[in-house]
């Protein structure tokens, strides 16, 4: 099992392009946890991620209960949140972690905040609230990747 990311209950959809054509860059697999707050059909969807869309591993999942029984525990789950308990920089990442991003509105409530196996933020100045979840998943994806060796080669 390789390392994926989720995102839960997404209600940007220029931002999941942007994670989703960044999934492509990278190779890693998306889980959507719905429901979405637009149509994954979204015409902004596919101008943020434009023609790269068609190369990601995407899986859909109706609700959170589903996402869970698909998962059924055979990976970590790490959720990234302004809440975190531990730098990202400073947790050490696995090849079967499942990387959580929550809602740009509202971030993941507590049931998903309890289900998580790791709780990690992106350290950020005193008084500033949060990233831009694109960024948030970009920067700690990074990083998973470069702990687990997981980096796509170039040719």
């Amino acid at each position: 099992m390789a390392l994926r990311m989720a995102l839960y209950q997404p209600d940007i959809p220029q931002n999941t392009g942007t994670i989703l054509r960044m999934a492509a860059c990278f190779g890693v697999p998306v889980d959507v946890i719905g429901p979405t707050g637009f149509d994954l059909s979204d015409r902004s969807l596919r101008r943020a991620g434009l023609d790269y869309l068609d190369h990601v591993d995407l899986t859909r999942h109706a609700s959170w209960q589903t996402f869970q029984a698909a998962r059924n525990g055979s990976s970590r789950l790490i959720l990234a949140t302004s809440h975190g308990a531990v730098p990202h920089i400073q947790f050490a990442f696995t090849e079967r972690d499942i990387l959580l991003f929550g809602r740009e509105s509202a971030g993941a409530p507590e049931a998903v905040h309890q289900a998580a196996d790791a709780r990690v933020v992106v350290p950020m100045r005193p008084g500033l609230r949060s990233l831009n979840i694109a960024v948030t998943a970009a920067i700690v994806t990074g990083e998973a990747l470069r702990q687990t060796g997981g980096w796509p080669s170039r040719p």
